[in-house]
């Protein structure tokens, strides 16, 4: 489900003192399918602008089409269930929005919500629950006695129970150790791998860098560059002028080149960090 942003502002607290524009003049495309990540420091407007995918906020000017939907100032909340049965959100920490007594209740609550049957809705939530890495046996317990890391699976199963196209994750990994953390990444390329649209937020580079096909910056509401991954962070201009920070690898590549090491583009994942390193080594 291909989602294009035309011209699109937001403004908070309009009409008042207190205004603040926290999208100004966004256009962009983000492709069916894709792996998107939208990156930028803490108040970049990051979070705004996916808040509008699915109608959680409306812009003050500008549209938003996703698939068929057009969104704009004048969409009102009536009719938005299609539009977000489509379009599922995992926010930072969404172990918190857990509330049912057991983790089956809780991961139905969405399909139902949306329209499903109870058979269908527990069909869903056995399915889910398994493609998050856990056993059906989690299904009767309470979501209150998992794990911080059991309890954020289950919330995410939560939302991939009701089947969406686009899933908008932000910062889905915060907070998880470095095992948990490749996991959830890994779920999620699986997901991308099985036809879904994927977005991510995130400030960690190297999840970007191993994971996402397309990669906006933001900074201070606006869209900065956008592009490949290895194109934008091979954009000198952005690291000067430190509206991007680089990945692990190719970090270590601009360490390495202080070491009479030479390279045309900078790697920035491991595995073309270590074929551009043994073909300098070996001279070929």
């Amino acid at each position: 489900m291909e989602i294009t942003l035309e011209h699109v502002s937001h403004s908070y607290d309009v009409n008042s003192p207190m205004a603040n524009l926290g999208l100004d003049d966004v256009s962009y495309t983000i492709q069916d399918k894709e792996f998107t990540a939208i990156v930028g420091q803490t108040g970049s407007g990051k979070s705004t602008l996916v808040r509008h995918i699915n109608a959680l906020l409306k812009p003050t000017s500008g549209t938003i089409t996703v698939g068929d939907r057009v969104i704009t100032s004048e969409t009102n909340n009536k009719n938005l269930k299609p539009l977000r049965k489509n379009v599922g959100m995992v926010f930072q920490f969404p172990e918190s929005q857990l509330f049912e007594e057991t983790v089956e209740k809780d991961v139905m609550f969405g399909p139902m919500n949306f329209g499903a049957t109870e058979d269908e809705a527990r069909e869903s939530a056995h399915e889910m629950i398994k493609l998050v890495g856990l056993d059906e046996e989690y299904l009767s317990k309470s979501p209150f006695d998992l794990s911080g890391g059991q309890m954020r699976r289950v919330a995410i199963a939560g939302v991939l129970a009701s089947n969406p196209e686009t899933i908008i994750l932000d910062e889905p990994t915060a907070g998880l150790d470095p095992v948990g953390r490749r996991e959830i990444m890994d779920l999620f390329k699986g997901m991308q791998a099985r036809g879904k649209t994927i977005i991510l937020i995130t400030h960690n580079m190297d999840d970007v860098a191993n994971y996402a096909n397309e990669m906006v910056v933001m900074n201070q509401g606006k869209l900065v560059a956008s592009g490949k991954p290895v194109d934008v962070f091979n954009n000198q201009e952005l690291i000067e002028k430190d509206l991007l920070t680089l990945p692990k690898s190719a970090q270590f590549a601009k360490e390495l080149e202080q070491k009479d090491f030479h390279f045309e583009r900078l790697p920035i994942t491991i595995d073309e960090l270590g074929i551009e390193i043994k073909q300098q080594v070996n001279g070929d």
